[in-house]
């Protein structure tokens, strides 16, 4: 279990991020999603909890299949998906997701929302977390992120709201931004593998910061779409997206067999608190196989089933 906290600032305030993150969900969801692939949302519902109070649950598959790099179809079935189960007591948060072949992988997010600049050092203070955990600080303007994914309307450093007046973000914009808000994000990922468990666990915190760094900037760069709508209005776009995101997805997923039983069939209708994974084309390290382990001269021919059944005939 690797456990890290991470906290990014906005130039927004906790409410109206409120609106904006939904917005912002809801639409790259959509973006996202081809016939077959994408979030499909199996459920989005109001959920009371005795402690928190009101508030949302969300149930969604994010479908991945073909969008997987070459590294990662070699060592997965054909057919998968994740599903994030999401309870909504904003300013509080949690998020979990699971893989449908994987039990031992998952992945905990607690978030809480606060109008500040981040310097909340004890805002997870819990008998539950034990010891000290990491926590990073990232620039939605000037950390790096994957090049695959920077598009010039985003940046920034450049961008400027035509309804806010605010922006461009210039170095050092987290001390003297005003309106400025925080989401403290305490990250738990578990893959209780023995042998790859330590990087794996780092490998998917990577993939998680680049995911929020993206969600974050898009959230401010689209804020001239959806600055001024209420609840009502937001929580009316999300359904009206839901819907047609689900008809792009399809409402019908095929099933594979594990050990002569069958996957449940996906059901319609819930999208992600984050946007879809950036994945990389590359193999990580660790996935990797040693350069310097020369191939075994004893290894037997790899034989294809055509040439097999040639075989077999002229014998």
């Amino acid at each position: 279990m690797l456990v890290k906290e991470y906290r990014i600032c906005m130039p927004l305030t906790t409410e109206e991020y409120r609106v904006g993150q939904l917005y912002t969900i809801s639409k790259h969801s959509h973006q996202e999603s081809d016939k077959g692939e994408g979030v499909e949302v199996v459920k989005n519902e109001p959920h009371e909890d005795p402690i928190h109070g009101q508030g949302q649950f969300t149930e969604k598959r994010v479908h991945l299949s073909s969008k997987l790099p070459s590294w990662a179809r070699a060592v997965t079935p054909r057919i998968f998906y994740i599903t994030e189960k999401a309870w909504n007591y904003y300013p509080y948060t949690i998020t979990e997701y699971t893989c449908s072949f994987l039990p031992k992988f998952s992945i905990y997010i607690e978030t809480k929302y606060e109008d500040n600049c981040g310097d909340n050092a004890n805002i997870f203070h819990s008998d539950q977390i034990l010891g000290d955990h990491e926590v990073t600080f990232l620039d939605i303007a000037y950390d790096e992120i994957p090049e695959r994914y920077y598009r010039s309307l985003e940046d920034l450093r450049q961008f400027s709201s035509v309804k806010t007046g605010r922006g461009p973000l210039r170095e050092g914009w987290r001390e003297h931004t005003q309106p400025i808000m925080c989401s403290y994000k305490l990250v738990t990922v578990k893959f209780e593998v023995w042998g790859l468990q330590t990087r794996v666990e780092h490998f998917v915190h990577k993939v998680i910061r680049d995911i929020l760094l993206i969600g974050h900037r898009q959230a401010f760069a689209w804020v001239d779409e959806w600055c001024g709508m209420t609840m009502d209005e937001v929580r009316q776009y999300e359904r009206k997206t839901q819907e047609a995101t689900n008809e792009i997805v399809g409402a019908v997923t095929p099933t594979i067999s594990l050990n002569d039983g069958q996957l449940p069939p996906s059901t319609q209708s819930a999208p992600s608190s984050a946007p879809s994974t950036p994945l990389s084309s590359e193999a990580p390290e660790f996935l990797s196989l040693p350069k310097d382990r020369p191939r075994k001269k004893s290894a037997p021919e790899m034989l294809s089933l055509p040439v097999l059944r040639e075989r077999a005939n002229a014998e």
